[in-house]
């Protein structure tokens, strides 16, 4: 079976060969992974690998965000949350309060990279000036070194975990009991690839999307002067690095533990690699 893929959410799998009165088994016997849009198509990619491998496994991915990954979670609606975030300690509260004590696995390294219309003579910016700008304190690109043009400003949603974490670390510059918010003429957007398509289409915009939906149609700005790449996330040189994570019940087994087991494999490694994630060994 062909697997699809619209950057927001992946059919349901199931092996070939079932008979009508056999769906409803199979259904149910579906393991779920839910959440951060971020790493979607890398968690599609070990699942789908490791379906291939493990011939009576099913697995459906689907995106939605962090905190949508987290709740369903919680919620029990999920085996898995694909997280860009941490954790809350106010989710781990809910998640014991139902029995459930949450194991963090980190699947990877992400650098947060900066972007522009390729037009777009600004090559590098500062992170206190960076700040700035999404705070709606700079509002023109000339203040910048660019054109006398107002500076469209394109964010990720609240459920997004990259959302999040860029506030703490920029907007709020590392203050997690910090105030600040996105500026007022902030614009939201519902996935990576949605930012991405926006600053392709607007010369004077500029967004932020994870390092694995990064090329050529687009321009990377440099922080502090340092590019976000794999050597740079690893070697702690570039200032919006992260990890991201798989969060699942400790308790897990059968193929939840598999899949788990599997994303961290040094197999299911080289796939974060190879969707332009730094892997964790």
């Amino acid at each position: 079976m062909k697997f699809f893929r619209n950057g927001m959410i992946m059919a349901l799998i199931l092996a070939g060969g079932l008979g009508l009165g056999q769906v409803s088994e199979a259904r149910s016997k579906v393991v779920q992974i839910k959440g951060s849009d971020t790493i979607l198509n890398a968690s599609q990619a070990i699942a789908e690998k490791y379906m291939s491998e493990h011939k009576g496994a099913r697995i459906a991915v689907t995106g939605g965000g962090s905190g949508v990954g987290i709740s369903a979670l919680i919620n029990g609606t999920t085996d898995i949350a694909m997280a860009s975030r941490n954790i809350k300690s106010k989710e781990i509260d809910q998640a014991k309060a139902k029995g459930m004590n949450v194991d963090e696995i980190v699947v990877g390294y992400d650098g947060i990279t900066i972007i522009a219309n390729k037009t777009n003579p600004v090559k590098d910016i500062d992170d206190k000036t960076l700040g700035k700008v999404f705070r709606g304190e700079i509002t023109n690109w000339k203040e910048l070194g660019g054109e006398d043009a107002e500076i469209v400003v394109l964010s990720r949603d609240s459920s997004s975990g990259t959302h999040e974490f860029f506030k703490e670390h920029i907007i709020r510059e590392g203050n997690s009991k910090g105030t600040q918010e996105y500026g007022a003429k902030t614009l939201y957007m519902p996935s990576n690839e949605a930012i991405k398509q926006e600053i392709k289409a607007n010369k004077y915009a500029i967004g932020y999307i994870g390092m694995g939906y990064m090329d050529s149609s687009v321009e990377a700005i440099t922080v502090d002067g340092v590019a976000a790449t794999p050597e740079n996330v690893l070697n702690k040189t570039y200032p919006i690095a992260r990890e991201v994570f798989w969060y699942a019940d400790a308790a897990r087994e059968g193929e939840v533990k598999g899949i788990v087991d599997y994303a961290v494999s040094s197999e299911g490694q080289e796939i974060m690699k190879n969707e332009g994630f730094v892997p964790v060994k």
